[in-house]
């Protein structure tokens, strides 16, 4: 084979490689769901909030209907605002505004799930109180509905993943809301 025939082949090769590289990237999920602006999952549920983005004070999703979703844990798990004013987080807190109680009552959570007290509910504090959810019905099937229950400490509550794999839950006034990150309209 000559020279310029090995070369074509060898070029060819590389653009190739280069191609499904490129492909491979751009049909890989990412790493965070906050990306698509919802608290989504699917499948299985057991990790769908592992991914998730951060949730903190001062950031572009700090008040949201995630934000929203949070807080509906943090009361469920009877959570304290140590450090702020050291009375639990209520229902009536719930409004979706990523505050100083969210804050505090967030590291007082993290305390007892034994991870780093930083404020930040990030794909770790997510995903360690994803387990805390159990399917009351529906199916775990792309595109069905799946019925779920939160078992907090203190509470629990019923939410549910859409057809769209968003997550659906009761506000603080026991209205339901789709957990995104982009808009607010909790009350």
């Amino acid at each position: 084979m000559n020279f310029q025939r090995k070369r074509a082949r060898a070029v060819a090769a590389v653009m190739g490689a280069a191609l499904v590289t490129t492909l491979g990237l751009a049909a890989s999920p990412a790493s965070a769901k906050i990306s698509d602006g919802w608290v989504r999952g699917y499948d299985r549920f057991s990790d769908d909030w592992d991914d998730e983005g951060d949730l903190q004070r001062l950031e572009p999703y700090s008040n949201s209907n995630a934000t929203c979703l949070w807080q509906r844990i943090l009361w469920a798990e009877g959570a304290y605002a140590v450090d702020y004013d050291n009375e639990r987080f209520t229902k009536g807190d719930i409004d979706g505004y990523f505050g100083w109680r969210t804050f505090y009552s967030t590291r007082d959570l993290q305390r007892r799930l034994a991870v780093t007290q930083d404020g930040i509910v990030g794909g770790t504090t997510f995903g360690l109180v994803n387990k805390h959810m159990y399917q009351t019905g529906g199916s775990t099937a792309r595109g069905k509905t799946l019925y779920l229950r939160y078992q907090g400490r203190e509470h629990s509550f019923d939410l549910r993943r859409n057809t769209e794999g968003k997550y659906v839950f009761p506000d603080g006034n026991d209205d339901w809301r789709q957990a995104g990150y982009e808009y607010l309209s909790c009350g």
